[in-house]
């Protein structure tokens, strides 16, 4: 079975919504704005695309990314050149571009789950709020890659759900914490 990582920049109250600077969001630019940058808090980023094989997104930020990555050949290499994997209800075959690589719609969660049981290495799922929530509510998601950054939001998307399900443990893999107030936390979930 292959491994669901789910990678994810959070404020300490739990929102992943316009991290980078992204327009149209009241507190974007959480992660660059205010933080003092340090290289060695983002040395996951670099081998999280050497240890995934295949990416998965929402729809909402595959139409985020598709116009943006491709043409970061230097920054996300390894992510451009592996198999993507959109969920979604909606997008169609002609809404894909054309310059991203290979490219599948999985159109529901079962169909998520059938991908775990093929052949290959782990899948990670950058950004997608709406399908972290989801995965996460029904025990696709093995593994957590989080940076929490010390800032606290109070509106906006957040990584994970407030649906009343059964509890789910998970195992402290790693963490490290950075003089800009960075915390990196590799969780796996306990089975």
């Amino acid at each position: 079975m292959r491994t669901l990582i789910s990678t994810a920049f959070v404020s300490l109250d739990g929102v992943i919504e316009g991290p980078g600077g992204e327009p149209g969001y009241r507190n974007s630019g959480w992660t660059v704005n205010d933080i003092e940058f340090e290289e060695a808090a983002y040395e996951i980023k670099g081998r999280e695309q050497e240890e995934a094989t295949a990416m998965l997104l929402g729809r909402v930020s595959y139409q985020a990314f598709a116009p943006v990555w491709p043409d970061m050949t230097e920054e996300f290499a390894g992510y451009n050149a592996m198999p993507k994997y959109v969920v979604s209800t909606t997008l169609r075959e002609t809404d894909l571009v054309s310059n991203w690589g290979e490219t599948h719609i999985l159109r529901s969660l079962p169909d998520v789950a059938a991908l775990k049981e093929t052949e290959g290495g782990p899948i990670i799922v950058h950004g997608s709020a709406a399908l972290n929530r989801n995965l996460s509510d029904a025990g696709l998601i093995d593994r957590y890659h989080l940076l929490v950054f010390p800032v606290l939001l109070g509106a906006g998307k957040r990584l994970f759900s407030d649906t009343d399900k059964d509890k789910q443990n998970l195992r402290l893999i790693e963490s490290e914490s950075f003089a800009n107030g960075i915390q990196k936390l590799v969780y796996g979930l306990a089975r």
